[in-house]
């Protein structure tokens, strides 16, 4: 396929408020046309066996980029392994970011983790925050809450992203193992803001009792102004 009948196809499912909706809530240098999710999501199942063409193709819309990393989502362990890396080097905001999820790494969790090590090593707000996520979507088991542990120790929070990042998962190790996660945040590990916003993030969960939640807000630090 020529780009220019992509990019046609692509601009004829684009609404105008959505994209200044989008536009809104997400912060990148990705020109958005408004095309919603569940259209980019069937249209990038077409592009599974031809990623050649998708990534020939030039990064100005933020839609090209969703399918790109959505297609790549869709592949085989062993070449989702191989592009990963091009992939998050695509990134430059959270949606991008968070949508990037591929089932594969599920059934080969302990073979992905040196790709895990390589990504977060190689710094930067997205790659960590690419890490610290699929960590929370992959990875919440008992056995490998050592292991986000000390990534959420080596997370730099004074990114913004990453910040929110190590919050929300702090969070899900309270929803999911309570004692865990409050060990956690008595460890004293996390920046003031980032341990009270972990807090925050799991007194909206509803499988929190109300004992739990008190005993949280209770750990929540003064941060001096």
């Amino acid at each position: 396929m020529k780009y220019s009948e992509f990019f046609e196809e692509l601009k004829s499912y684009a609404e105008e408020s959505y994209a200044a909706f989008h536009s809104g809530l997400t912060p990148t240098k990705y020109k958005i046309l408004g095309v919603r999710v569940p259209i980019l999501r069937k249209l990038a199942k077409k592009f599974k066996d031809n990623l050649d063409d998708l990534f020939s193709f030039p990064n100005e819309y933020y839609e090209t980029v969703f399918l790109k990393l959505t297609a790549v989502s869709l592949l085989p362990y062993a070449e989702f392994t191989k592009r990963v890396k091009d992939c998050v080097l695509l990134i430059d905001n959270w949606a991008h970011c968070d949508s990037f999820k591929a089932k594969c790494i599920r059934e080969n969790r302990v073979a992905f983790l040196p790709v895990l090590e390589e990504l977060f090593s190689h710094g930067g707000e997205f790659f960590e925050r690419y890490v610290l996520v699929t960590l929370l979507n992959e990875y919440m088991k008992n056995e490998y809450l050592p292991l986000m542990e000390r990534y959420i120790c080596r997370a730099d929070t004074s990114q913004y992203y990453i910040h929110m990042a190590v919050a929300w998962l702090t969070a899900e190790i309270l929803v999911n193992y309570y004692d865990d996660g409050v060990l956690l945040l008595n460890k004293g590990v996390l920046e003031e803001k980032t341990h009270n916003k972990a807090i925050q993030k799991a007194l909206e969960s509803y499988r929190l009792t109300n004992e739990q939640k008190a005993s949280l807000r209770s750990l929540k630090i003064k941060i001096k102004r």
